[in-house]
């Protein structure tokens, strides 16, 4: 089932749902100490590998971290190929100061953004998506 691909149809269906919790960006050297159950996503890099893990879990672990986010997805299953939608949520939320990292999965987009930014974020998404 292949992913939108149509920036305009993109926006208009984007659905932000803003996920209970809050989670944290850590980096590890030894993945194989951290259960996978637990990770909400990873990423190999040269230095180690950054886990996106809630926060209660990374304190139970003793992971360091040094920013607190809010997770929201956008529920539109987006193509891997689309051109545009990770720009287009950046400016918008830029406007507003809000400062968004972004994780594609295969089927959605992911934005973790500053827990004091969440509902802001989420109601930009949405006035994004009637225009």
């Amino acid at each position: 089932m292949a992913g939108e691909a149509n920036l305009q149809e993109l926006i208009k269906g984007i659905s932000p749902k803003l996920h209970d919790g809050e989670y944290v960006f850590c980096t590890v050297k030894n993945i194989d100490k951290i259960p996978r159950k637990d990770t909400i996503c990873e990423f190999k890099e040269q230095e180690g590998t950054t886990i996106v893990i809630e926060k209660n879990k990374a304190d139970s672990l003793q992971l360091k971290y040094e920013f607190i986010a809010s997770w929201i997805t956008l529920t539109i299953h987006s193509a891997l190929d689309a051109v545009g939608l990770t720009a287009a949520i950046a400016t918008e939320l830029t406007k507003h100061k809000i400062s968004c990292n972004v994780v594609a999965g295969y089927f959605h987009d992911h934005i973790f953004v500053d827990v004091k930014d969440a509902k802001l974020a989420i109601n930009c998404l949405i006035r994004m998506s009637e225009i």
